[in-house]
């Protein structure tokens, strides 16, 4: 530094010389420290020693209270007073230090204050200098206000001037619309004319197609007609099936009661059970299809509400879309178009519509044969199924005769062997008159029975052949019954199918309604439109009145303009000379503004200096104070630290003198295991030169960087610097715009929300405004022709009729749906008023051996109830009865 130029040489010698005095204090200090270890190292050693001499003196057994006791206890209590007294003086010797060292730092701080005579002399001067710039200041701020008023003088003359320039130019234009407006009379006539022949046509127009939609008034009438005949049919068939099916129950159940009346034997009664089990599943069958059939009836009613909704709301987006067409002749074209097509489609579908009546009449018919095939084949099953019955009770009363004839045959065997033996003994003369008419007898009566039993086994054969026979027919008619009941499966689909048709020509129907309402919409706003074009051209015409009058006027005003407008160009050529003379002196003015403004910058730079430096010594003087207070809170624990610095230093002194008696042993030659040697091959001096070289050559090249980067450094930081203080000295004009540039975008921003706003919610309301209308005129066309129809004595509307109807049906279905759940609860109640599901067992039982079948409660065991057949049934197999041989 000092070669440099940076230091002076008395400053390089003082520094010097304070060096040198501080590293003799340092060798001082460090020689002390060494000799205070030392000694710390005996006494500590002496105090180990001492401490284990009175660990061996406690080992003793105490005595009684004796005088060696005593003394020892008054040599602690004084050694701890002792030890207090030492803590308390240390303190006040550490608080009497630090009260010197306050002391020494307030009296410096004292003579680095300043004298209060230059002080007076600054404030003086400085105070001279501020009253000078405020003179100059307010002087500038007079000048400033004058030249601001004179600029907005002449800027309100500017704008005055503009004004009229504006209303001549307004006024040109207005010449120039007078002399279009001339020439608009023949056009409007001509367009006039033009609007009567097209109202001509469209009135003829009008009349064709109300004739035409009479005509399509009258075919849907009679489509009308001929869909509720159809309707009325359906339901006519349907109730005389119904009919047949009740009658079909009711001969059922009379034929279970007659069965029950006439078989009262127990082989009868398990048959009956028999029978009842399949009537319970068949009963089961019926109530499941009953609920998918309600179902299905569910889901076609809530299909069929959809589909009425999804086509409202296509005829009213189809409504609004022809609402949107403008062009009439284009509208007129695409009307005729679909009336032809609408012709043509109900054409189509009235030959559909016959077509399908006769096919549905013919199913019908054929439904109606079935049904009585059915029931023919269910009488004969039913008859067949009697029969069997009858011939199987036949089958076992004629077993049971053939098995007493086969015994009476059997006894009248061994009677018979009997008899020959004793006529065999006769013959031989051993027998009397007696004799011989038991044995007459006994051989007729065994003839007798040998023609009996012949009798019974021809009749026993016919029977297992009639046995057979009934198999056969039962398992034909079984046959016939599920081919029947395909075909009726078969013509229920067809049903269903014809069914889905009609309700698609309905659905087409009530669009070609649509249609025709869209069409007498249509006209009715072409008759508006016309309305509308006579009451635009009459204000046209008074438009054209005015204009005139205002084009007069116009002109007068209009050669005033002229005239004035040639005496504020003269003003306007002078003012601009002023204006040139006036922008001078501002010049002028804004070059003695720059000149004052760098220097209140500079002094303003200058106090934010000074200000930073006394922030950082405010922070340095906080900083020092906080020390302070922290090292007077680690007051108390000061004696425990520096015995801890010192046992610290002692046990490294300890360590020094173990690593000086390691070196000495690894030195000494005498010592074998001073050493270790380590594995692996030493270098040649050859390749450690070879790495030597490459490590400079590798230092000299990060030398090399290091400098160029030094320098790079040095340019950066010299650049870094010019910026900085440019920056520096630009911050406050660059904030001050930043800051007014951000308010006026705020602003704007703010206005042009509110302006958005605004619009939008003008666009809004103009579209629901045009809405309304629109939805008015529509209410007004619906409410008239609703008005009409009700004076001819129609319903308002086909959409009102359907909601009507709706509404009665949704309303006889609640009805029904809550007579069926009242019918329900009514006999799932037990007479005792319990509310149950479940079904009621049997509580008494009709004896067979009583001459009157009255019924008998039963006791405490009552007979076991079977459950219902599961899912698991179909895991067992069906018995197969074996075929009776003869």
């Amino acid at each position: 530094l000092f070669s440099m130029g940076k230091i002076s040489g008395a400053k390089v010698a003082r520094l010097k010389a304070s060096f040198n005095l501080l590293h003799g204090t340092l060798r001082s200090c460090q020689e002390s420290e060494l000799n205070l270890l030392q000694k710390a190292k005996r006494f500590r050693a002496e105090l180990e020693r001492q401490q284990q001499e009175l660990e061996k003196a406690e080992l003793f057994p105490e005595g009684q209270d004796t005088e060696v006791s005593r003394m020892r206890q008054q040599l602690l209590q004084f050694h701890n007073k002792l030890r207090e007294s030492e803590d308390r003086e240390y303190q006040m010797q550490y608080q009497l230090e630090c009260l010197w060292e306050d002391k020494i730092c307030l009296e410096k701080e004292y003579e680095s204050q300043p004298k209060p005579v230059e002080q007076e002399k600054r404030y003086l001067t400085l105070k001279e200098s501020c009253d000078e710039m405020r003179k100059e200041i307010a002087q500038r701020r007079q000048e400033i206000r004058s030249l601001t008023e004179d600029m907005e003088a002449r800027h309100k003359q500017m704008q005055k001037e503009q004004r009229e320039l504006l209303m001549s130019v307004l006024s040109l234009g207005l010449q120039a619309e007078l002399a279009q407006l001339l020439s608009m009379p023949g056009q409007l006539g001509k367009e006039i004319e033009r609007i009567n022949r097209k109202k001509i046509d469209v009135e003829k127009r009008k009349a064709v197609l109300e004739e035409q939609l009479q005509e399509l008034a009258e075919l849907k009438k009679k489509t009308q007609a001929r869909c509720r005949q159809l309707e009325e049919e359906r339901r006519a068939v349907v109730r005389e099936l119904e009919g047949h099916r009740a009658h079909l129950e009711a001969a059922q159940r009379e034929s279970s009661l007659l069965l029950k009346e006439v078989e009262m034997t127990k082989e009868k009664e398990t048959i009956l059970l028999g029978q009842r089990g399949v009537l319970d599943i068949n009963m089961n069958h019926t109530v499941v299809e009953r609920m998918s059939l309600h179902e299905n009836l569910a889901r076609k009613v809530r299909e069929k509400d959809r589909l009425l909704r999804a086509l409202k709301k296509v005829q009213l987006q189809l409504k609004v879309a022809k609402d949107s067409v403008t062009h009439t002749q284009e509208l007129y074209n695409k009307t005729k178009s679909q009336v032809s097509q609408e012709c043509r489609i109900s054409h189509k579908q009235q030959s559909v519509m016959n077509d399908e009546v006769q096919a549905v009449e013919q199913c019908v018919e054929q439904k109606q044969a079935l049904i009585r095939e059915s029931i023919r084949r269910r009488e004969e099953l039913h008859h067949l199924t009697t029969l069997t019955l009858i011939k199987a009770d036949e089958r076992n009363q004629k077993s049971r005769e053939l098995l007493k004839a086969q015994v009476e045959c059997f006894t009248i065997t061994s009677a018979y062997h009997c008899c020959r033996n004793k006529t065999s003994y006769l013959q031989n003369g051993n027998f009397t008159l007696e004799g011989k008419n038991i044995l007459y007898f006994k051989c007729k009566s065994m003839e007798l029975f040998f023609q009996l039993y012949d009798v019974i086994k021809s009749e026993r054969n016919k029977c297992v052949h009639l046995i057979q026979f009934a198999s056969k027919q039962t398992a034909e008619m079984m046959e016939t019954f599920k081919i029947l009941e395909n075909e009726i499966e078969i013509l229920r689909t067809n049903a269903m199918y014809k069914d889905r048709l009609l309700q698609k020509s309905r659905l087409k129907h009530v669009h070609s309604h649509a249609i025709r309402d869209g069409l007498k919409n249509d006209i009715s706003k072409m008759v508006w439109v016309l309305q509308e074009m006579r009451s635009k051209r009459e204000e046209q015409r008074l438009n054209i009145s005015k204009l005139t009058h205002m084009i007069n006027s116009q002109e007068q005003e209009l050669l005033h303009m002229r005239k004035s407008h040639e005496a504020s160009v003269k003003s306007r050529n002078e003012r601009g000379v002023q204006l040139l003379e006036r922008e001078e002196e501002m010049c002028i003015f804004y070059e003695k503004v720059n000149v004052q403004e760098s220097l209140i910058r500079e002094g303003t730079l200058e106090i934010q200096a000074l200000e930073e430096e006394i922030r950082s010594l405010r922070m340095l003087i906080t900083e020092e104070t906080r020390q302070i207070d922290v090292c007077k809170k680690q007051v108390p624990c000061k004696r425990a630290l520096e015995e801890e610095s010192t046992l610290l230093q002692i046990q490294l002194s300890e360590c020094k003198d173990r690593l000086l008696f390691l070196e000495k042993s690894l030195e000494d030659q005498a010592t074998e295991k001073r050493s270790r040697k380590l594995s692996g091959e030493d270098p040649s001096p050859v390749e450690l030169i070879k790495k030597i070289e490459q490590l400079e050559e590798r230092l000299a090249e990060r030398e090399a960087q290091l400098l160029e980067k030094e320098l790079v450094y040095e340019q950066v930081t010299r650049l870094s610097q010019n910026i900085r203080a440019k920056a520096e000295n630009g911050k406050e004009d660059t904030l001050k715009l930043a800051k007014r540039v951000n308010e006026f975008q705020s602003r704007i921003k703010d206005y042009t929300k509110k302006l958005m706003a605004v619009v939008s919610e003008l666009a809004m309301r103009q579209a629901q405004a045009l809405c309304l209308q629109q939805e008015l005129r529509e209410r007004e066309l619906q409410l008239d022709s609703c008005q009409r129809r009700l004076e001819q004595g129609l319903p308002p509307s086909d959409s009102i009729e359907q909601e009507w109807q709706r509404c009665l049906r949704e309303q006889h279905r609640h009805q029904a749906d809550a007579e069926e759940k009242a019918r329900e609860e009514e006999r799932n109640l037990l007479p005792n008023g319990v509310y149950t599901t479940a079904e009621t067992r049997p509580n008494a039982y009709i004896p067979g051996e009583d001459p009157l079948p009255l019924p008998k409660p039963y006791g405490a065991l009552a007979p076991f109830k079977p459950s219902e057949p599961g899912t698991n049934m179909r895991h067992i197999r069906k018995p197969q009865p074996k075929p009776i041989e003869i």
